[in-house]
């Protein structure tokens, strides 16, 4: 019995100590910050792109890349995945403003040549610096939020606050807490998130235009979780599903020409 116990606790040990290492390193997991090093666009062969330098409410500094929208296209505020940095984008960037449609793409405070460290908080000030820049260019109708993954969360958020012409959310979640769930199915990590982006409590608030487009082999956001936040949301809406598709690549499978048709019926 005495050596049961000492298991017993053992395992009993190992768990909990286990659960204060997903609370204390949730931020380092949820953040993966690829990128720190700053790199401009036409150093990447994105010409295209002005670079310009944001000062967010809280006192951040945080990068944005610019393409200019050609008169009577649209431009899309972009809020990348938390995998992601500005400079490992720039195929996609190109593909989606072949059409004159404008870019607004952020580079989150902590990633590439952002100052500051990232949170829930900490990327919507950075989202409505982002905005504020595309306000002061375009009207409203013209911008479309287009959030990816974790950016999906963002875009949510700041269409509630914002007026926009648009929203396209590619990939998204009901929360994080949901998200976490799924893979860390033995914890209880509903309690320890810190950072929980609910788009399932504020979707409803939200009045643009809604695209979600999701893979049907996502195994990092499960297509329930993007379905089940399409349920939330109001009219207009549309869901597309891409029965191949996985978490990153359904500009494979027509993503691209699916946001651009969305977008320019805005036009009509």
């Amino acid at each position: 019995m005495t050596v049961l116990k000492w298991l017993v606790g053992l395992a009993a040990g190992g768990y909990l100590g286990g659960l204060a290492l997903l609370y204390f390193a949730q931020r380092a997991l949820m953040f993966p910050i690829p990128e720190r090093v700053r790199a401009a666009p036409e150093a990447v062969g994105f010409r295209e792109a002005e670079e310009h330098t944001l000062t967010t409410t809280d006192g951040e500094k945080v990068i944005v890349w610019h393409v200019p929208a050609k008169p009577g296209h649209a431009v899309v505020i972009y809020f990348p995945g938390n995998g992601d940095f500005l400079a490992a984008l720039v195929s996609h960037f190109r593909n989606m403003t072949a059409d004159g449609t404008g870019l607004v793409a952020l580079s989150y405070r902590g990633y590439a040549g952002s100052s500051g460290r990232p949170s829930e908080q900490g990327l919507l000030s950075d989202a409505a610096a982002a905005y504020a820049f595309a306000a002061a260019r375009y009207g409203a109708d013209r911008m479309v939020l287009w959030g990816f993954s974790l950016g999906s969360g963002v875009a949510v958020a700041l269409a509630v606050d914002r007026a926009v012409g648009k929203v396209i959310l590619e990939a998204p979640y009901t929360s994080v807490a949901d998200v976490a769930g799924s893979l860390f199915w033995y914890a209880p990590v509903r309690w320890l998130i810190r950072d929980s982006f609910r788009s399932d409590q504020r979707i409803a608030r939200m009045t643009a235009p809604l695209l979600i487009m999701h893979g049907a082999r996502d195994a990092t956001i499960p297509i329930h979780l993007g379905e089940r936040l399409f349920a939330l949301a109001r009219e207009p809406k549309q869901f597309v599903r891409f029965a191949d598709g996985g978490h990153n690549n359904l500009d494979d499978y027509g993503a691209i020409e699916t946001a651009r048709r969305f977008i320019n019926a805005a036009k009509s």
